[in-house]
């Protein structure tokens, strides 16, 4: 892989209790980010926010249609960002986030060192990149509206 590489990647934020938000830490970065990862063959962004929301944590979501999102945009689309990975070169990400239960249990993969359900306080504390906090409260400050 060389750094011309480009990826389309998606990252979710699993909220719960509408005021805590689901931060991993990744074990090949060491860094706390949101779940997420590249998008496979012939996938939507949403399909790849599902996939891998389920695969990295077992949980199941509720992507839902956005307060003031224009029509088309995939429900749940809270904004998209780019940033360089290393070798694996530019990510172009789309950014998620999914409701799930209360009482939603977490049964991680490998891929993850650790986990924990921050809320605002804990999530501007939080050792990540500047844009993983923002889009954290961009999550927890987004509204779903009723279907």
């Amino acid at each position: 892989m060389t750094a011309d590489r480009r990826a389309f990647s998606v990252a979710v934020y699993a909220r719960r209790k509408g005021s805590e938000v689901l931060a991993i830490f990744h074990r090949r970065l060491q860094t706390w980010l949101p779940i997420g990862g590249e998008l496979e063959a012939g996938e939507t962004p949403l399909e790849a926010a599902v996939r891998e929301l389920r695969e990295e944590t077992g949980l199941v979501g509720r992507f839902g249609p956005l307060a003031g999102a224009l029509d088309g945009v995939p429900w749940g689309l809270l904004g998209y960002e780019e940033h360089q990975a290393g070798t694996k070169g530019l990510h172009m990400n789309f950014v998620f986030v999914a409701d799930v239960p209360d009482d939603a249990v977490v049964v991680p993969n490998d891929e993850l060192v650790d986990w924990k359900w921050v809320d605002r306080d804990e999530l501007a504390r939080l050792e990540s990149p500047l844009n993983v906090r923002q889009f954290g409260f961009a999550a927890l400050d987004a509204v779903v509206v009723p279907r």
